[in-house]
């Protein structure tokens, strides 16, 4: 046990940082149209940089790195830079739209310790719909070479009007492919700098669900229940039936019809996202805060790049922002993260 990430939590200031998410290369295969990072031009990590985070492992006190992008996988060297932060003990999550996983399921089953695979249709068509590629079974099919080589999947559905649905066929599908883990989210549709800077002009977008959807979308959730409890209860569908309910609020929010859920998130204090060109974000959803400088980053104190950006005053306004309730994204946020004392001190 760490008091090291507990310390964290009595300030604003990081003495540690227990997960490093990277979004190793801009460049994406997949078209969502939830997501505008595709269109942006590739730009992959500098190895410079990659080898900065790498050496930053153990002083800060790293235990699990996330690549992430765009698609991860195409960055020419990602099994080597995963390979690298293993053997500095991090733990080393592969977060994937999974179109390369049965191509390179020898580099995964050799180089990552749990894949987080995007499945968000039940079938083809919706897949294709919502994905802008013609993959479903190509994504199916990596996972289950990927579970043959012993590593953990997570499917991971943003659920949204093309595809809420479809949440039963989509947990048939990932059980029959071996997956450990079934994981559902709401799609974002207001945060204007997650996932490419996106533009929203709609005050409700066109992929969250609609008055008409609420009751269909309900006994969705409660033929789910009934159908699966033994998936519930041994955790093979990751969040409980209360969570997955919460998602019924956050769409009448959305309409105006009731107050947003309320979230629980303490990741600004837990992780960081370093973005392709060395910048950083307490998490996916809020803005940048500074940038890595590896010309000035080490000093006399011999701090890494990483650890001089993550304690900057702009850093620390953005922490003591959120953790006042100051910034508006955290109200409506789909994907919180929360790190109590017990959970820190067992890393």
């Amino acid at each position: 046990m760490s008091t090291r990430h507990l310390l964290n939590l009595a300030s604003d200031h990081l003495r540690s940082l227990p997960i490093l998410i990277l979004y190793l290369t801009d460049g994406c295969n997949s078209r969502c149209i939830t997501c505008d990072i595709w269109r942006a031009p590739r730009l992959n990590m500098r190895r410079d940089l990659v080898e900065s985070l790498i050496a930053a492992v153990k002083p800060l006190g790293i235990r699990w790195v996330v690549l992430s992008g765009g698609e991860a996988m195409q960055h020419p060297a990602w099994a080597q830079i995963a390979a690298q932060f293993r053997a500095e003990g991090a733990r080393v999550i592969l977060l994937t739209n999974g179109l390369f996983l049965r191509r390179d399921a020898a580099d995964v089953i050799a180089s990552i310790d749990e894949v987080v695979v995007s499945l968000d249709g039940g079938t083809a068509a919706t897949y294709a719909h919502i994905r802008g590629v013609g993959a479903y079974d190509l994504v199916l099919e990596g996972i289950r070479a990927v579970r043959a080589g012993g590593v953990s999947v997570t499917t991971r559905t943003t659920v949204q009007r093309a595809n809420y649905r479809e949440m039963p066929q989509i947990v048939a599908a990932a059980k029959a492919a071996g997956a450990n883990h079934i994981s559902f989210l709401t799609v974002d549709v207001q945060n204007a700098v997650a996932f490419g800077d996106r533009t929203l002009h709609q005050a409700v977008d066109p992929s969250a669900l609609t008055s008409d959807d609420i009751p269909a979308f309900e006994d969705v959730l409660a033929a789910l229940q009934r159908d699966h409890a033994d998936d519930f209860s041994s955790g093979l569908i990751a969040e409980s039936p209360a969570k997955l309910r919460r998602m019924i609020a956050y769409f009448r929010a959305l309409l105006g019809d009731s107050e947003a859920p309320p979230v629980r998130c303490n990741a600004p204090h837990t992780s960081v996202v370093v973005q392709v060109d060395g910048t950083l974000r307490p998490c996916y959803f809020l803005p940048t805060m500074g940038k890595i400088d590896l010309i000035n980053g080490e000093g006399a104190t011999h701090r890494s790049p990483l650890q001089t950006a993550l304690n900057t005053d702009e850093a620390l306004a953005l922490r003591k922002a959120y953790r006042c309730g100051e910034r508006p994204e955290c109200a409506r946020c789909v994907c919180p993260l929360y790190k109590g004392a017990r959970a820190l001190m067992q890393l």
